[in-house]
């Protein structure tokens, strides 16, 4: 078995919340060794949601260090020195405050890679402003497009600036850095904005844009609810199925599955027809239950799939049998997602207690017993 995909990496993580701690985590997941710094005071807001918490900071170590004073820098410049990447969510500025920002720590290590998560960027008239999920995707035009036709916009429990935006565009950034740095022996600044990196996957709304001079109305684009087979259907006992069947050779199979060959060639049909297929399609569906559907379609190759609940994806054959899933004291936690050939992934370390390993890494930094008695005494750790 091979070493993990990014062992010898070390990690400094400031962040807090969701999209940071998650980002690193996955750092994490695929062998570095992030370190998780956090202040003296109250550390990760996130701790006093241990569940949510546990979920997003797993194989990390936790050091407590006030950055605020002259021997917290002092030690986080010697940290920086051993590192490789330093990933901060803190609004633009801060980190330049506190004394160890990109261009202090790039001078003690010219191969950092320094990313910065925020809500708008490093630059632009919003570069200050508080922000959430909600907010981003408001401004971007991505809460505008979910939901149903002539209802309020949705909001989707999938945070997607959070998690698209920030999380794996940040991941994105630091692989690309570090490959960079592994080759040219220079690091990177890299400057995450979730409302940018968002709205830069918003491509089915753009498209509508550029061709007919605005995006689809909520409800009616082609992959947002538009197409009556690819759409969602209630059954009989009130649940879902959805459908998928963009293309033609998925749709006449599932026609014939269906009984309705007469619908097979009915995908360029008026908007009068095809709503017609949506009603016929609605009372269909409506006559028996979800597991009649997900039988009848079982030997059908036409993109059909019930709608689950997360309890039932948890116990689903398919997810199973991908181990999604790790388990710690009856929790449920994902896997890591990605899978490389000979490396398994592995939880090493549940998320750490705040400041657990504060002492074992100032040892391995060389600072003996004394001098870490005094960190403390002062406050600094």
């Amino acid at each position: 078995m091979r070493p993990p995909p990014l062992s010898g990496n070390r990690v400094l993580d400031l962040t807090r919340l969701l999209p940071g701690p998650l980002c690193t985590q996955h750092l994490a997941d695929m062998g570095a060794d992030v370190i998780k710094i956090e202040d003296t005071h109250t550390g990760d807001y996130a701790r006093t949601m241990r569940g949510y918490f546990d979920l997003v900071n797993r194989n990390k170590r936790s050091m407590k260090l006030d950055l605020k004073s002259e021997q917290g820098r002092s030690t986080f410049l010697k940290l920086s020195e051993t590192a490789d990447v330093i990933v901060e969510g803190f609004r633009p500025g801060v980190v330049d405050r506190l004394g160890v920002g990109y261009d202090v720590v790039r001078r003690v290590n010219e191969k950092i890679v320094y990313c910065a998560l925020t809500g708008y960027g490093q630059t632009g008239p919003f570069q200050q402003q508080a922000g959430h999920d909600l907010n981003y995707c408001s401004y971007n035009g991505i809460t505008e497009q979910n939901g149903v036709n002539d209802a309020i916009p949705t909001i989707p429990n999938l945070q997607i600036a959070d998690l698209l935006g920030g999380t794996l565009s940040a991941v994105m950034g630091i692989l690309a850095g570090l490959v960079d740095a592994k080759t040219t022996g220079r690091g990177r600044y890299v400057d995450v904005a979730m409302a940018d990196c968002s709205l830069a996957h918003s491509i089915m709304a753009l498209m509508d844009l550029n061709e007919r001079g605005r995006p689809d109305p909520r409800g009616t684009g082609m992959l947002s609810g538009g197409l009556p087979w690819y759409s969602i259907y209630e059954t009989a006992d009130k649940k879902y199925v959805a459908l998928g069947a963009l293309e033609n050779k998925f749709w006449v199979e599932l026609c014939s599955t269906l009984g309705r060959p007469e619908w097979s060639d009915q995908q360029s049909a008026s908007p009068d027809v095809l709503e017609q297929i949506r009603n016929e399609l609605k009372d269909l569906f409506a006559t028996q239950t979800q597991a009649y559907w997900i039988e009848r379609f079982e030997k059908s190759d036409c993109c059909f799939s019930p709608v689950l609940s997360l309890d039932q994806t948890v116990k689903h054959e398919q997810f199973l049998a991908r181990e999604m899933f790790a388990h710690n004291d009856e929790r449920i936690q994902y896997a890591f997602p990605v899978k490389f050939n000979d490396y398994k992934f592995e939880v090493k370390r549940q998320a750490p207690e705040y400041g657990e390993h504060t002492e074992e890494l100032l040892s391995e930094l060389g600072y003996s017993f004394s001098d870490i008695a005094d960190l403390k005494t002062q406050g600094v750790i």
